[in-house]
Order: C-alpha cells, then structure tokens, then sequence
C-alpha cells in the first residue's frame, strides 16, 4: 500500500533526479569541450573521487563501463561510505536500490540484507573470491574497504553457487603508487570510542605498501551488550617487469560480538517501544563470544600484450568463533515473565578460494571480441558443535542478572563438513558499433561430504555430488545521447545439503531471470541514471510434506520475485552529490509451504534519497553538509506472514569542517528522531532497528 508518506518521499526523490538531469543537460547545452579519447578500460578497483564510479570488476569481471554492463549493479564508491560514517555493512547499504540493508536489525555478529526479495546472508564476496560460512559471512571491517559493488540478479555464471537475488563484493583498499595517510580518533553515542590509521607508502619506482588499523569498541541501545573489535589490514604492490604485477591482500580481525536477545511478539504494542528496543533478555555474566578471522590473499597479473592477459585471485581464510549467546520464547502469559533459552556454538572453518582467468581480444569483421575463459575452484571445511540450552525466566519490569542458571544441552549437534566446487566458464563481449552483446556459460562439479550428528537423530552421513550448467546473455546499445537500454537473461543454482522424504540427496535449487533495463550518462556530466525491471523464478525450493504419517521433505517450492528498480548518482557542480534510490517489489511464494504469501523481508515499497554539498570560499569554506532519508515499506518478518512489520521512515544527517589543510572534523546522525521501529519478528522474538547514533571523528590527513 503507497501511504502520503510514501508518495511524499518518491516525489521528492523524482524532483531531485530530474532536477539533477536536466542541470546535467544544461551544462552541456553551455559548455564545448574539445574531443576527448579515452583509451582502456583502466583499472576498475582504482579509487573513485565522488559517488560515480566509471566502472565494475564484479559484474563481468572485466571491467566494462557500467553504462554498457547489461545488468543493474550500484557501486558504493569510498567516498560515500566516509561521507555516511557507515561502521558495518547494513549502514552503507540503505541508500541501495533493490536491497533492505538491515532486515534484522543491527547485529554485530553478521550482516544479512536481502537483494530482490532474497536472503544475502550467504551472498557475500571479498575482493571477488566468495565469504563462505555456514549460518552468514561474517562481518568484516568496513574501514578497510575501498568501495562496494552490488551486483543483482542470478550471477552463478560468474561465481557459481549462490543466491538467486545477487552479489555483494566488498573490496578492500589497495596500495597506491603515491604516498599518503590518515590517523584519527572517534567517538559516538551510544557508547563508540575508536582509533584508526590508513597509511600508503611506495618504495622505489615499483613497491608500495598499504597498512589499515582500526581498534574500536561499540555499545549498543542495550547497554550491556558491547563489541570490542581489532583490525589490521596489509596491500602490497609489485611491478616485477614484463608485464607481471603481484599483489598482497592479507587481514586479521579479532572481536567479541553479542546479539540483542529480542524480545517477546506478545510484548510489541504492549509496551513502550524505546524500553523494549533497551531490554536485554540475555545476561552479561553468561554472555561469551571469541571471534577471530584471518585472511591472506594474493592477486597475479600477467600481461603478455596485444591485448591478451592471464589474471588470478587466491584467498585463504581461517575463521575461529567460541560464542554463548540467549533468544526469547514470544509468548509471555502474565504480560511480565519472559522465558528464555541460550545457545552455546564453536565454530572452526577454512576456507580456499582461487580464481583464475585468461583475457583477450579477438576482431572478426566487424566486430571486436573481449574474450574471458575462467576457472574457478574453491574448498570450504567446517567442524562445527551447537548446543540449546534451557535458562531461568526473566521479569521484563524487573530484571535481575548475575546468571541465569543454564541448564545442560536439550539439543546438541554436531558437523564435520568439506565441500568443494569447480567451476569452468567462458565469457564474450562483442561490439559492434554502438551494439554490445554479452554472453558467458558456465559448468559447476559440486562436492559435499563428512558426517552431521544431532541428539535426537544420530549420524547422518553426508556424500552428495551434484553438476549445474548456468549461462547469461544479455544486449546493451549506447546511443550517442548517452542512453543504453538493455535486455538480459541469467540464472544461478545452489546447492542444499539433506535428503528427502525418500531417503534421496536433495537437488541444488534453480533460478532464472529476465530483466531489461535502461541507463543515462549525460554527456560532459559526472552522473548515472538507471532503471530496470526483472521478474527472477527459483525452483527446487524445499518444502514439508507428510505422507502416510512420516513428515519429510520434497523440493515442491517454488518462488517468484518481481519488481522495478530506479537510482540516481551524481557528483553535481559547486561540490554536490546525489544517490537517490526506489525499488518497488513483488514476491510470490508460488507452490510449496506458505503459498500465495510473500517473501519475507520484502518490502512493496524502499526508497530513499542522500545529498550533500562541500563549500568552497567564503566564510564556509571547507564546511560539508548533508543528509537523507530512508523509507521501509511494510514487511513480512516470516514465510508464513504470521508477523506483519509496519513502514517506518528514517532520517540522517552529516556535517564535516576543514579545520585545517590536513586536519578534518566530521559528525554523522543516523536515526535522528530517534524512531523506534521493529525490524523483524519471527518464532524467536522480535528485533529493533538502532535508534538515534552520534558519531564524531577527528582525522589528521597528509
């Protein structure tokens, strides 16, 4: 349902966008410039200056112009995080089209925002090599990132298994060929003290070398629950001659995140929401977490010339977590008692990921063939115990800490997994004029083996092997008004882990998309205006069924996922910038369990708008000042649409100051009314989005 407030957000939203388009035409309408030629594609993870990055490595991994890329993909550029004052993934992700960036709220363990309608706890990459983890990538340090790239829709072509509604790649920041730095301090309300430094220095004419820090440590609305986080991050480049670049791309981050416990559904709307969003259910003196991830990685260029070149990418990760944590039962009889249980996990995994892949370039008449021909393979091992724990009840008026009296496992399971997967893929560009044709296919081999153990069923051994053949052809021609539409067709598989109701290893599900799409680039113009519509089908989805009195699994489920994106970029005259996004959403639970409900999740309606503007001259020089909105529609925060969420609207805030030439003061205000609102709710509990955060940073740059 559009509420007045909805159509009073897009509005402004579609004001701004076409004020911005047609500032873009005027001045090219006043200004003539002479011929400009561009030659390359240059480097696409080089960093940006504004919000408009020219280009993408995650969508073709190839780097093509985003205006020629057939398909909808928002690059988060570092200058827009740094502008947001974003601490975590769901924090710079909220001005995105086609993503809600906190469905749960803030949970320092993990980010989980969902792409078109579709869950991207599992659908996270680093530097384009996949973050594997059983139960949700873990969160990685976003001070340590160079920029963002959301690419939407199925993209198992490129990447093999995963989700059908898309990727997010995080890239982390590299060493430069110029010498610089920061150090800053900072501090924020709730509770956020931290310590920072980004140095880059180059040694000789062909070394340089990037080190990050960052220690910090973080209180949330409910105060007892604190992350105290340590980060470093080592770039290195070298230019070893003929053509051969190798680079070094290595982090270690050790931290302790606890998560909210939630809090009774019978208690929402029942109580004040500012004293729910408060309450913590769990209890500091069994609260335990010991998080350690490690990552060593390298990337090798070869160039052999005539346009031809050999690119790999190989990251190792060790991945460490010791954590007791509590959730909430949601029914709560005498409107006071909450009941309670904890859950104690160890979690030790590595995982081996390389990707290689040989370019070139090929003319036949007319036409010019950017060739890609890929090999893809990764391992993913996990030994993993969980244990549920029954605990003592809690008073919501008048809780009392100190323990809470966890009892011995009334559920225990253990996992001793490998899974492995090769994928071999082929990728051409082919130009013809103003005409591009992408087209790429790809075959997966799929292993997973080992042995799953739980209290009431035993040992289960695990030997499934499984084959996907995915492929994406998509169309783009680019006028010389600098506008491209496009058509595309994708899909994707993943595979799932189990056997159904007569005993067989499950098959991976399946999606395929169509999507078509156009862009704008105005000439003379630092912009990009895109808009796409997409329909995604996924099949094989598992669903519960009994037959002849055994309940059990068949993969009857079907999902359909519908919708039209808009977004809007710009780096504007006279020091403005602009991201403005709207994304309306249609999903479908098709056959299976819950048929005819939606998605959870998923809102009908996001949208949002930020923009700012740096000063020059005068007495506000070196003053930046900003802001946005941010709407979620309402929602479902289950399949079976048990638990309705309503729309809420947020409103942010950011000013900074040159103090001096190098030294630069910037305060960010997320939440500013201070708006209570429900994230989600589900069989365990219900969780609040952040209230209103102050954050204050002094960095000194030269």
């Amino acid at each position: 349902m559009t509420t007045p407030r909805t159509r009073a957000l897009l509005a402004g939203a579609s004001l701004v966008c076409l004020a911005a388009a047609a500032q873009a035409q005027s001045t090219a309408d006043l200004i003539v410039l002479d011929n400009i030629v561009l030659t390359g594609r240059g480097d696409p993870l080089d960093p940006v200056d504004g919000y408009v990055a020219p280009s993408s490595q995650t969508a073709t991994k190839s780097g093509t112009p985003l205006l020629q890329t057939p398909a909808s993909i928002s690059v988060l550029t570092g200058e827009q995080i740094e502008d947001q004052g974003g601490t975590n993934l769901g924090d710079v992700l909220g001005y995105t089209s086609g993503v809600t960036a906190q469905p749960f709220g803030t949970d320092p363990r993990f980010d989980a925002p969902s792409i078109r309608g579709f869950g991207g706890e599992n659908a996270q990459y680093l530097n384009g090599l996949r973050l594997l983890r059983e139960l949700g990538s873990p969160s990685f340090e976003i001070y340590s990132l160079e920029r963002i790239e959301i690419l939407k829709g199925p993209s198992s072509v490129l990447y093999g298994s995963g989700t059908p509604g898309g990727i997010i790649n995080q890239v982390q920041k590299r060493a430069q060929g110029v010498d610089f730095g920061e150090v800053g301090i900072g501090f924020g309300d709730p509770k956020a003290t931290e310590g920072f430094i980004d140095v880059n220095r180059t040694l000789g004419d062909n070394h340089a070398v990037r080190v990050t820090g960052v220690v910090r440590e973080t209180e949330e609305d409910v105060e007892d629950l604190t992350n105290e986080r340590g980060y470093v991050g080592l770039a290195t480049r070298s230019d070893l001659g003929e053509g051969v670049t190798l680079q070094f791309l290595g982090s270690y981050q050790q931290d302790n995140p606890i998560t909210p416990a939630g809090v009774p559904y019978d208690l929402v709307g029942k109580a004040d929401d500012e004293d729910l969003r408060e309450f913590y259910a769990g209890d500091p003196d069994d609260d335990e977490s010991d998080r350690e991830v490690l990552n060593l990685g390298f990337e090798l260029e070869q160039d052999f010339g005539n346009g031809w070149a050999l690119n790999s990418g190989f990251r190792y990760q060790k991945f460490d977590w010791d954590y007791t944590g509590f959730y909430v039962n949601n029914t709560v009889a005498d409107g006071d008692t909450i009941t309670r249980g904890g859950n104690h996990t160890v979690e030790d995994s590595e995982t081996l990921n390389i990707d290689t892949r040989l370019t070139g370039e090929v003319s036949t008449g007319a036409a010019l063939h950017r060739l890609l021909f890929g090999l893809d393979v990764r391992q993913y091992d996990i030994e993993e115990s969980t244990d549920f724990l029954t605990a003592d009840s809690i008073s919501f008026s008048d809780p009392s800490y100190g323990g809470a009296n966890l009892s011995a496992p009334w559920f225990s399971s253990t996992d001793d997994l490998t899974q492995r997967q090769i994928g071999a893929y082929v990728q051409d560009e082919i130009e013809i004029g103003a005409l591009s044709i992408s087209a790429a296919l790809r075959h997966d081999w799929v292993e997973i083996e080992g042995e799953s153990w739980t209290n009431f069923a035993g040992t289960t051994y695990i030997d499934q092997s499984s084959e996907s053949t995915t492929g994406r052809l998509g169309v783009s021609y680019l006028f010389a008004t600098g506008i491209a539409p496009y058509l595309s067709y994708s899909t994707s598989f993943d595979p799932v882990v189990g056997t159904d109701i007569d005993g067989r290893a499950l098959d991976p599900t399946e999606a395929e998309q169509w999507e078509a799409g156009v862009k704008y680039q105005p000439a003379g113009y630092d912009a990009l205006f895109t808009a796409a519509v997409f329909r995604i089908d996924q099949s094989n989805v598992s669903t519960s069924v009994t037959e002849n009195g055994i309940t059990g699994t068949r993969q009857l489920g079907k999902v359909r996922s519908e919708g039209v994106e808009l977004e809007a970029v710009a780096s504007l005259a006279e020091g403005w910038n602009l991201r403005g996004a709207y994304t309306w959403l249609d999903t479908d639970i098709r056959e299976g369990d819950n048929e005819g409900h939606d998605l959870r999740n998923a809102p009908v309606h996001n949208a949002s708008l930020w923009l700012n503007r740096e000063f020059t001259g005068g007495a506000v020089d070196g003053l930046t000042l900003g802001g946005g909105v941010r709407y979620i529609g309402e929602r479902y925060g289950d399949d079976a649409n048990l638990y309705a969420l309503e729309d809420v609207t947020v409103f942010d805030l950011q000013a900074a100051y040159e103090l001096t030439e190098n030294a630069h003061l910037s305060v960010n205000v997320t939440n500013l009314t201070d708006e209570a609102y429900v994230a989600n709710c589900g069989s365990f509990g219900c969780y609040y989005g952040d209230g209103r955060t102050l954050q204050a940073k002094l960095t000194y740059k030269w």
